[in-house]
């Protein structure tokens, strides 16, 4: 990558966190101001960049139309979506839908809690890749060579004691998820919050997507979550039988 794009893109994340103004930006990309004024006035040109009555910069629109398009045109989502409202109104919990990308599990859909206690899970954020439900059904998925390699080459953050400590306990928790079709995340990342997930399936049969219901355990206790496995279930079987073009099973997976 050319050192005129890279110090460009690093703008953006830095923008993401607020607005700033010329001196901020080049103390960040560590360049003279005007290096930095150029790059600014090319991503304004652009509608990447805005720059404020008070001389500070954002982002502009022209990258949140981008970024929305690009999510609409992820086809699994637009598929998945509405069985994610349904499964939402259904159950009343946080429901996510989830996807690996560039060795990153991330979030492309989510339908809020009915409840008042939310979730900090955004669109387009990665999510904890080692605990979290979603991730352990796309990752147990890879082929078992490049499911190792992955494993390995991750840290393993202990966000809470019941989190995965290393790649051995990790590749050991992905082979259970690849035979049981199903994951769970119960305190991994937040000691109140627990999760289940199942996995979207493509014509090949393969892993494309992951949905889940999340909950903190002041609204539902675990064992109540994992009732709701079924329904879950149900749900991603839907969805794959829509995104593949196949009819429906006429029974509820168990």
């Amino acid at each position: 990558m050319s050192q005129t794009v890279d110090r460009a893109l690093r703008i953006l994340p830095l923008l993401a966190e607020g607005p700033a103004n010329l001196e901020q930006v080049a103390g960040h990309l560590q360049v003279h101001k005007s290096t930095a004024l150029r790059l600014l006035r090319t991503l304004r040109e652009h509608g990447y960049v805005y720059r404020q009555q008070d001389q500070r910069y954002r982002l502009g629109a022209r990258l949140f139309a981008l970024a929305q398009q690009a999510v609409e045109t992820l086809d699994v989502r637009e598929i998945a979506h509405p069985h994610l409202v349904a499964l939402n109104e259904r159950c009343g919990h946080t429901v996510h839908l989830a996807v690996y990308e560039d060795g990153e599990v991330l979030y492309i859909d989510k339908v809020e809690s009915r409840y008042p206690v939310r979730m900090y899970s955004r669109i387009g954020k990665p999510v904890a890749i080692t605990v979290a439900a979603v991730a352990k059904l796309l990752l147990a998925d890879l082929p078992e060579p490049e499911r190792r390699a992955v494993a390995e080459r991750l840290d393993y953050p202990a966000y809470t004691a019941r989190s995965t400590p290393n790649a051995a306990a990790f590749l050991k928790e992905l082979a259970t998820v690849r035979a049981q079709g199903w994951a769970t995340d119960l305190g991994g990342h937040e000691e109140s919050i627990n999760c289940v997930g199942a996995p979207v399936l493509g014509t090949d049969g393969r892993v494309v997507a992951a949905c889940s219901i999340s909950a903190p355990n002041v609204v539902v206790t675990a064992e109540e979550l994992l009732a709701l496995l079924p329904l879950l279930r149900r749900t991603a079987a839907a969805i794959s039988a829509e995104y593949s073009g196949n009819t429906p099973p006429e029974k509820a997976e168990s």
